[in-house]
């Protein structure tokens, strides 16, 4: 597989084609994706495990909206989950992918509302709910090719043709038979309950929707007066948010065990009943004067905070003037004296329990319903013990069409009756209705502003005398998950899933399961398990799967329909096709009873869309109509991933539909994602632009480096991500450039050798063997440890602690093995076996790189192996590196544990001795030094080091490497003493113990590194309440004899500088400018030219160019296969290819590159 700006075929035979310098990442992945479309690469790989009979891994896909753009939550959580099917895949499974939609439900229902201009029920009804459904059913998939082009582009591989839809006949059977099965276990009733409503939406939400959407809002807090029956001067106070539902106030709350006052106002003259420990709260001048915390005290919001900055700071100032006062001296007339107590505004009269107040009867806010009086009672004092003393007055309103504590309570004091009308005067869009009035109605209940509802009631009561107080009141209230509109809470009819009757059931099932992170699953969502409530299944809408349920117009009968073939059996009404509303409330069925009754019809309800979601196991193979063998073999799921905000949708549906069908958690394992934000940590929002489109990320870095971005950080354990454009380009930089650049260095020097040799490349297995290389055997161990790693790791779906280590590794290919053998692989020293056994090295690593990390960027592998597979047999070689398995690992690599640690001895003496002389920069790296030294205390690893002495010379551009264990001679140890752990040990002592530990002298400090222990100050001190930092011997350092350490090895440079050194370090900045020119030139490593030179020397220098180049004819030969001619000697005539001036030191030189005659190139072997 090629792309035009990445490859390019020779016109030379040689089995490698060569690679661009500068690639482009997403243009190779385009053309990728073309091939695999091309050769349905995708599909061939589902019939080759299928064929195969591998074991079947089942992978569940939760269905998202098609009705709006995928973002970065879609494109993280589907990342996860094709990073896991692909490893299922390449471990040897059969893992059927299909993406799933749904279709019904209030997205889509909100998108044709707002297209319509449709504002009420009857809108929909005027409209026709056929005509409305055909709407929806319109827009349903409009956004399902963009959805593809998306979600492919990021390479994932799932079968969009075969997918599943919820609007599906198929699907909806399948809903239908699932809830037969939990009516025919007694697990669905039908009841009258308080529920969250979305006025906008006209619906009841669940308790799980409900928790999605909170904000902060400011509304208003009242205290209003409810005189009693037989003492109009007396009344009982009542502190409510919710003005609007004042109307519909039926009676007032108290709690028996309460204490209660009877007050007498100053400022009105009347009797007011309230809570004992609530006065403060009614009288502020009790409690300082303070609003009280639950109307926003001390937090109403940063507007209030700057209108009360003036007043606060005068306020302090006074309080300075009154503490000067303090410390003046008091006169006589002062002194004694008592600032005079501000006086109560009230009286107490008489104390009372709760108790005491049932049963009073008092004078209704509005005339509006006053004849619940007669009818029911309605309009005095009952008692519960809901009622708190934590805010308000202690005594609470009662409404209960919109309070389900209001509902419960008045339902068992006789107040309302279950089956009987409630006071009810707000319609299903939230309007008041005409029984309260012209003034109110036609006004929504939570509307804003001067002439809103609970303005216009709060006018209403002031004009009548009944408003005690009134003020802001700033909290976190509910929202519509999907018109973003304010909840009320209204009794409404609705069918309800019994989930208290099988919560034990459902939290043991939970504990059956794996989740990622596994605090999610014992603390978030098991937390939510045990307290589960009825789970609301219904909604008042039109476009979604319908209630199967028929019932009689005495509601005495009622039929469960579970299928197709059963509503044909009990309607006659043959040929159905489709189950949506529109058709089906035009079914009938006959009453059971007989003739004499009229026939049954369908509850009008839908289905909430969480229904079907959580019935999408079911659903998507049409279970139990088809595929009931192949379901019930795979249930439940091996995998299933989403975002954190699932845990109370999609998962918690999942289970309890499954534990109420079966008993079993829906799935086995499962991976919770975090959520993505935008750069400043606040939600990504389209109006507010605050993150790149998706599109430009993917045009401009491409998928593999967005996936390794994702993937690599916080949000795959559940945290939060705040997403960054830099962070993606860092991956390119980082991670993908590196890659590909060890991939085309292996291309450009495997060519080289087939150019030097005349031999062909071909993969050797037995050269791993073979290699006595320390650093082959190294990065062989590496390579062994990763796949055994990543195999282990995956098993347990950590793909937080897989990705970082893959990256670690990239970086010991690039960064070490191929940095530390870039001129052994080159065969710059003539050493062609030594050349092959670097290569043959590098290709292992690489293929199988590439097959490890297939699941996680599926592009830059699959290139990477097309270009390389040509070096395998044909018979080894796959059309696609998708079609492989994750490798295996070996059972030992001879030589391997002994070169691990050979190489970090070697990297650490590098490390320390090229910060050295980047610190030193008098003298370049370009510049060779006389001589390196190691200091050590052990043998073992100052052996090591200088068993790879060839590799440090090189990286520290030294002639020399030494090596001692010698410690006193060119080191002290400094000796940190742990204080914290000294101090519990010895208490005081430590003070002495520790001055005398850090005077000890070098013997006795290496004495007591010997022993591990050693006394002082009478005290015995053990090496591991110490730490020894290693320094160089301060009485050797010059200026050139230097030193750095890492506190355990010490490495020693001679800088001292003679003319040899100084003539090799300027040839290597000719040499290198040359390299330059060449790379200018986009010359391939094998391109023979001719190299001619015009130099302009400084005068003060004493090397001139011409020496440096003569004197080091050996090195220029071995790099450019030529050497360096003066520009005076070029023939006429010839072909110029590049021609650069570089300044070197204080003088200049001019290089040209000139293409060679026939007979000056050399002859390939």
């Amino acid at each position: 597989m090629s792309t035009k700006d990445a490859k390019t075929k020779d016109a030379k035979s040689f089995t490698f084609d060569t690679v661009s310098n500068h690639p482009n990442f997403p243009s190779m992945e385009e053309e990728i994706l073309k091939q695999w479309e091309k050769k349905d690469t995708f599909q061939e790989s589902m019939r080759r495990s299928r064929e195969a009979k591998l074991p079947e891994y089942m992978f569940y896909d939760g269905p998202p909206f098609a009705t709006g753009l995928p973002h970065y939550g879609h494109i993280l959580a589907g990342t996860i989950k094709d990073i896991v099917t692909r490893y299922a895949h390449q471990t040897g499974h059969h893992v059927e992918r299909r993406f799933g939609w749904d279709c019904h439900g209030l997205p889509v229902e909100h998108a044709i509302d707002k297209k319509l201009g449709i504002k009420t029920k009857e809108d929909v009804l005027e409209m026709g709910v056929d005509r409305y459904n055909a709407e929806c059913r319109s827009i349903v998939m409009r956004y399902s090719g963009a959805w593809r082009e998306i979600i492919t582009r990021c390479g994932r591989w799932i079968d969009f043709d075969n997918d599943y839809k919820t609007l599906d006949t198929s699907f909806m059977e399948s809903v239908w038979w699932v809830f037969k099965q939990l009516h025919q276990k007694n697990l669905v009733y039908r009841g009258f309950k308080v529920m969250p409503y979305s006025t906008a939406c006209t619906t009841p939400l669940s308790n799980f929707e409900t928790a999605q959407n909170y904000k902060q809002v400011r509304d208003p807090s009242v205290i209003v007066n409810f005189p009693l029956l037989k003492d109009g001067n007396t009344c009982l106070l009542a502190w409510t948010t919710t003005p609007w539902t004042l109307p519909s106030n039926v009676a007032l709350c108290v709690n028996l065990t309460f204490e209660y006052v009877k007050v007498k106002d100053h400022k009105t003259g009347k009797n007011y009943i309230l809570a004992k420990s609530r006065l403060p709260f009614l009288y502020r001048g009790l409690g300082g004067g303070k609003k009280a915390p639950e109307n926003g005290g001390g937090g109403a919001g940063k507007k209030k905070r700057k209108k009360n900055k003036k007043k606060k700071k005068k306020a302090k100032e006074e309080a300075k003037e009154e503490s000067k006062k303090d410390t003046e001296p008091k006169t006589d007339n002062q002194e004694g004296k008592k600032k005079p107590e501000k006086k109560a505004p009230f009286d107490i009269l008489e104390e009372l329990k709760g108790a005491d107040l049932v049963g009073l009867e008092y004078v209704p806010l509005f005339d509006f319903f006053k004849d619940q009086r007669e009818k029911n009672g309605a309009f005095r004092v009952v008692s519960d013990e809901y009622v708190t003393d934590g805010s308000g007055v202690g005594i609470v309103h009662q409404a209960p069409a919109f309070g389900e504590d209001d509902y419960r309570v008045c339902l068992a004091n006789g107040i309302i009756k279950r089956g009987d009308d409630l006071v009810c005067p707000v319609d299903d869009n939230g309007i008041f209705n005409k029984q309260v009035g012209e003034n109110l109605a036609g006004k929504h209940v939570k509307g804003k502003g001067s002439d809103s509802a609970d303005s216009t009631i709060c006018r209403m009561l002031k004009a009548d005398g009944r408003l005690v107080m009134k003020e802001e009141y700033d909290h976190e209230y509910p929202h519509c998950w999907r018109s973003d509109t304010p909840l009320i809470y209204r009794a409404v009819p609705s069918w309800f899933v019994n989930v208290p009757k099988i919560r034990d059931k459902i939290v043991e099932n939970n504990k059956k399961t794996f989740w990622v992170p596994d605090a999610i699953k014992t603390k978030r969502f098991h937390n939510w398990l045990v307290d589960a409530r009825d789970w609301a299944v219904s909604r008042n809408r039109y476009w979604g799967t319908p209630i199967p349920v028929w019932t009689s117009e005495d509601g005495k009968e009622i039929v469960v329909v579970g299928s197709i073939e059963e509503l044909t059996e009990l309607s006659g009404v043959q040929d159905i096709k489709d189950l949506h509303k529109d058709v089906v409330d035009k079914i009938a069925i006959p009453d059971p009873r007989g003739k004499g009754y009229p026939p049954m019809k369908r509850t009008p309800e839908v289905f909430d869309c969480w229904f079907e979601s959580g019935s999408m196991p079911y659903g998507q193979l049409h279970y139990p109509f088809e595929n009931k063998e192949a379901f019930e073999a795979k249930f439940p799921a091996d995998f299933i991933a989403e975002g954190l905000d699932q845990t109370r949708g999609w998962f918690y549906t999942l289970m309890v539909i499954s534990t109420a069908l079966f008993d079993k958690p829906a799935f086995k394992n499962l991976i919770v994602n975090g959520l993505v934000l935008a750069k400043d940590g606040r939600k990504m929002s389209k109006r507010l632009k605050n993150y790149p489109d998706p599109k430009h990320i993917l045009s401009e870095y491409g998928a593999d480096a967005l996936r390794l971005y994702l993937i690599n950080s916080p949000v795959v354990r559940a945290q939060e991500l705040a997403f960054k454009e830099m962070g993606v380009k860092g991956v390119v930089k980082d991670v993908i450039l590196p890659w590909y650049h060890a991939m085309k260095f292996f291309i450009e020097n495997a060519r080289r050798y087939e150019d030097k040799t005349g031999k062909a490349f071909s993969y050797d297995v037995k050269a791993q063997v073979e290699t006595k290389n320390k650093m082959d055997k190294w990065i062989l161990l590496r390579l062994d440890s990763i796949i055994a790693f990543v195999r282990k790791e995956m098993k347990v779906y950590h793909l937080y602690t897989v990705i970082p280590e893959l990256v670690k590794f990239i970086d010991h290919l690039t960064n070490t093995y191929v940095r530390f053998n870039r001129d052994r692989m080159k065969g710059i020293d003539g050493n062609m076996e030594e050349a092959n056994y670097s290569l043959q090295t590098l290709y292992h690593v690489l293929l199988n790189l590439c097959r490890l990390m297939a699941p996680f960027t599926p592009f830059l592998v699959e290139f990477m192996y097309q270009n390389l597979k040509v070096g395998l047999t044909q018979e080894s070689q796959e059309d696609s590196v998708h079609f492989l398995m994750i490798p295996e690992t070996k059972e030992k690599i001879e030589g391997g544990d002994t070169a691990d640690y050979a190489i970090e001895a070697m990297a650490c003496v590098v490390d320390l001795g090229r910060s050295l002389r980047s610190d030193h920069c008098s003298v370049p790296l370009k510049t060779p030094i006389r001589r390196a030294m190691i200091v050590h205390r052990e043998n073992k690893f100052v052996n090591a080091a200088v068993e790879l002495e060839g590799y440090i010379k090189d990286q520290l551009n030294c002639k020399c490497l030494d090596s001692t264990t010698d410690l006193e001679k060119y080191a002290n140890y400094e000796v940190s003493p742990n204080r914290k752990l000294l101090g519990v040990r010895l208490g005081r002592k430590q003070s002495a113990v520790s001055k005398a530990l850090m005077a000890l002298k070098m013997a006795d400090i290496l004495k007591f590194q010997k022993d591990g222990k050693i006394t002082v100050e009478g005290e015995e001190v053990d090496l591991k309440e110490v730490d020894l930092d290693l320094k160089m011997n301060p009485d050797i350092v010059t200026k050139e004899f230097v030193g750095q350490s890492n506190g355990q090895v010490l490495v020693i440079l001679d800088l001292k500088m003679d003319d040899e050194l100084l003539t090799e370090g300027k040839a290597r900045e000719v040499l290198q400018s040359i390299m330059n020119l060449r790379k200018t030139a986009k010359l391939n490593p094998e391109d023979y030219v001719d190299v001619y030179y015009t130099t302009v020397d400084a005068k003060e220098e004493k090397i001139t160019f011409e020496k440096a180049i003569s004197s080091n004819e050996d090195m220029f030969k071995a790099k450019l296969r030529t050497l360096p001619k003066k520009s005076s000697t070029m023939p006429k005539g010839v072909t110029v290819i590049a021609k650069a001036v570089s300044k070197i030191g204080e003088g200049t030189i001019t290089t040209i590159l000139v293409k060679p005659s026939a007979k000056e190139a050399p002859a390939k072997k």
